[in-house]
């Protein structure tokens, strides 16, 4: 694949000479006034790029008109400031707490996939943003991390949905030069290239490195010259390929991370795997140090004392495993290489009634520790596995995913900057219980009338070009939002139990209800897909609305617009679930199944639960039970709670469910707090200086 050239080093004026720096940072993506800098100085590009400051560098035709404008300027001086300060702050959470942490090496963080940005396509889910959201988290508290994940040249796929509601899939280059990226390079200055072995050669690895504020992150990509065309393609898809390709994007990930890091003169003291994706990483440790003389048995203890995983599902299907025959040809002179027999090397990765080898029983027995993300999730893989399992519950970066209109609403109420500073902290929200509930309203409200705008001009690009049915968004309508990854389990469809209720629900009078659904179904999840199609055919009279083509854009716009967010996983295969907790910070109250996180936050004021926490004889009789309960929470509260409107025409129950769902939420839920938790209990034994 031909790589476009950037027109790096840009042709800015010396009055803006570090607009490239800016743009190559991504602090610009949960920092507000600069994120508005880049749309100030070309707005219509700067949606058309998908929000990709390095494009639009490369494409304006603005930047001398802009060198003039005295109000750019001084706008461009606040941002470098903030920039500076930011990235030269010592007063910071982990020099408090840790002040020896950076001199002990760091925390090496491995996953497969990082959400950081649409202008940075290389997620596909709940997964990969949870990790971008650590990232930015560990650079807010000043905390040593560097991050290893891929470069997948064609990243996840465009979601488009035909007239009738099918799925396909669209793969679209990913140019590296045109992103807020560029080539790591080591204490000389070299561009950084490591290699690993597969079947019968040798492939070699260009490594990437992103700016996210304080942490670099580093992705390998195996699309480079000297590598056979079908090599090349070994990065090119995330989550795509057969076995052959999941394995060896897998030994690019763990070994050739930890060559990567290790030719990048980094030493980190622990190592975190984010799924037993990378797993192979402490197979290439143990193979080093049994290279400078230790036993096997010595290799394998210093490893699980450094290393600590993360395991994020209770479905069987989300842990990776290989026949015998695909793992030896693969893993051929591994044994010899790490002191041991083939079968010694076997049984790390061996489940009891299993004979493939499993990536996430890996993971476990070279680790110290094995977490899992919420407390139920804890309880459910100990009893999967048969070994103890702590959990630290996910939460969510507040600057990526608090929408601007909160953020100004809570500057102008709050006395101080606590929240900003320590959002983890719950009394630095005690001034949301004060908020002029009118004046909340009208905040959401006018988010709202902007997600509607966005939402409904997607809609109509996506009629036009499917040729499907034309469906708007309205503003005065309750919204209802559903968006996640189209797994069954998730029971998207589940809504549509009783059609004949649901119309008269989204049909009171003057009282109407619309639900708007967004998810990408994996491309080999056939019935996935076909709830996709159940929900895009459902009767029109049921207000649903499906919009194609998820991600972090539309996902933002959702979880700060929508005014209920909606989620009914067959209990307990929800392992955490983090956009409920994006919309609570927001003001939006969630409608949920007591899975995942939600036990643990839900009051009886902040939302509504769905169903009972309890076993059930039968997927048929907790689906029976749960969608009873959804319609009648809908039927008898929630829906006449929020059409509840007093003179001025707001609901004041309303919004004191709003308060709650902030107040309760906001802080505890926040990735502050859980990098914070991962430090304590989890880094901390290994961060000892050296």
């Amino acid at each position: 694949m031909t790589k476009k050239s950037s027109k790096r080093p840009w042709n800015v004026p010396p009055r803006l000479s570090r607009l490239p720096e800016l743009a190559c940072n991504l602090l610009w993506s949960w920092r507000p006034e600069s994120r508005d800098l880049f749309r100030r100085l070309d707005s219509e590009l700067w949606e058309k790029t998908e929000h990709n400051p390095v494009r639009l560098l490369d494409e304006t035709e603005n930047l001398f008109a802009a060198a003039e404008d005295a109000a750019f300027v001084a706008a461009y001086h606040e941002a470098v400031g903030d920039l500076d300060k930011y990235l030269n702050r010592q007063n910071t959470w982990t020099n408090h707490v840790y002040p020896a942490a950076r001199e002990s090496g760091g925390v090496a963080y491995f996953s497969a996939e990082f959400g950081l940005h649409e202008s940075v396509p290389v997620y596909s889910g709940g997964l990969g943003v949870l990790a971008g959201d650590h990232v930015k988290s560990a650079s807010d508290l000043g905390f040593p991390l560097v991050a290893v994940g891929l470069l997948y040249a064609q990243g996840y796929f465009r979601q488009r949905l035909d007239a009738s509601g099918q799925q396909s899939e669209v793969y679209e280059p990913f140019d590296p030069d045109s992103r807020p990226l560029s080539p790591a390079l080591d204490e000389f200055g070299r561009e950084v290239t490591v290699t690993v072995n597969l079947p019968g050669r040798e492939v070699r690895l260009k490594v990437w490195r992103i700016e996210v504020g304080r942490v670099p992150v580093l992705l390998l990509d195996a699309n480079v010259p000297q590598n056979s065309e079908a090599d090349r393609d070994l990065t090119s898809r995330l989550y795509g390929g057969d076995s052959r390709t999941r394995i060896s994007q897998e030994i690019v990930l763990g070994i050739g991370g930890v060559r990567a890091l290790k030719r990048m003169g980094l030493t980190p003291a622990v190592y975190h795997m984010n799924e037993g994706h990378a797993a192979f990483l402490s197979v290439e440790r143990m193979r080093e140090l049994v290279n400078v003389g230790r036993t096997f048995d010595e290799a394998r203890e210093e490893v699980q004392t450094s290393t600590v995983f993360t395991t994020h599902t209770p479905v069987p299907a989300g842990h990776d495993a290989f026949p015998g025959d695909l793992f030896w040809e693969f893993m051929t002179g591994w044994p010899e290489a790490i002191g041991t027999t083939g079968h010694d090397f076997w049984r790390l990765g061996s489940k009891e009634g299993d004979d493939r080898f499993n990536m996430t029983v890996l993971a476990m027995n070279l680790s110290r520790t094995t977490n899992a993300v919420s407390a139920i999730h804890g309880e459910v893989s100990t009893e999967m596995f048969g070994r103890r399992i702590t959990h630290i519950t996910n939460g969510v970066h507040t600057w990526s995913w608090l929408s601007s209109e909160m953020f100004a609403l809570f500057n102008r109420n709050s006395l101080g900057r606590a929240w900003r500073e320590a959002p983890e902290t719950p009394s630095a929200w005690s001034f949301v219980e004060e908020l002029p509930a009118q004046e909340l309203w009208e905040t959401h409200a006018r988010t709202k009338r902007k997600m509607t705008t966005f939402i409904n001009a997607r809609l109509g690009l996506q009629a036009a070009r499917s040729g499907g049915k034309e469906q708007t968004l309205d503003p005065d309508a309750l919204i209802i939002g559903f968006a996640r990854r189209f797994a069954t389990y998730k029971r998207a469809t589940l809504l549509l139990s009783d059609p004949e209720r649901l119309k008269r629900i989204t049909n009171g009078a003057d009282r109407p209800v619309q639900f708007v659904f967004a998810g990408k179904a994996h491309p080999a999840d056939q019935p996935g897909k076909a709830f996709l199609k159940e929900l895009y055919g459902a009767p029109e009279e049921t207000n649903i609305i499906v919009l194609e083509d998820y991600d972090m854009n539309i996902a933002r716009h959702l979880v700060q617009g929508v005014d209920v967010w909606m989620n009914n996983p067959r209990r307990p295969l929800e392992a955490s679930g983090t956009s409920g907790q994006k919309a609570s910070l927001n003001g939006i109250p969630n409608l949920s199944v007591l899975d995942g996180w939600w036990p643990e936050a839900y009051n009886g004021r902040n939302g509504w639960a769905i169903g009972e926490e309890r076993e059930f004889a039968s997927e048929a009789e907790q689906d029976a039970e749960d969608v009873a309960s959804l319609y009648s929470i809908l039927e008898d509260e929630l829906v006449p709670l929020y059409y509840r409107r007093d003179a001025s025409g707001i609901s004041e129950g309303w919004t004191d469910v709003m308060k709650e769902a902030i107040t309760t939420v906001g802080p505890v839920f926040s990735t502050q707090r859980m990098v914070q938790d991962y430090v304590h209990k989890l880094y901390s034994p290994g961060l000892t200086v050296r």
